[in-house]
């Protein structure tokens, strides 16, 4: 299982903003906001006592990455692609269902700010 995962990014005021609108459909909020001695700042989404994702100041990967969010209804994924949009993402795939994927595999994917593919998925029936 999984604990968490951190992801640096170019621009983390403007990446913390992006997240902070683009996750909050799926109920996650900024729970913590830390800086290290050595100037880097992080801020943790999800909730306390262990955030489970996490942006960071540094250097942003160079390549892609895939990170995927549960969600608790097809709406919540259908709000998650409206915010994320309005928060200055790229589409990479509007809500819908994705049956190559899995049955009732209902999903909206977002470039974020980094090119990062940021998915919200929920896999109820309806």
């Amino acid at each position: 299982m999984i604990h968490h995962i951190d992801l640096a990014v170019a621009d983390f005021a403007r990446s913390r903003a992006f997240y902070v609108r683009a996750l909050a459909p799926l109920g996650m909020t900024a729970v913590m906001d830390v800086k290290r001695d050595d100037g880097r700042k992080l801020t943790g989404f999800g909730a306390l006592p262990d955030p489970v994702f996490w942006i960071r100041t540094g250097r942003p990967p160079g390549v892609r990455l895939h990170v995927a969010f549960l969600a608790t209804s097809r709406a919540a994924v259908d709000a998650f692609h409206v915010a994320a949009l309005e928060a200055g993402g790229t589409d990479n795939g509007s809500p819908g269902l994705r049956p190559h994927y899995a049955k009732n595999y209902y999903a909206a994917f977002i470039l974020d700010l980094d090119g990062h593919n940021i998915e919200a998925v929920c896999r109820r029936a309806k």
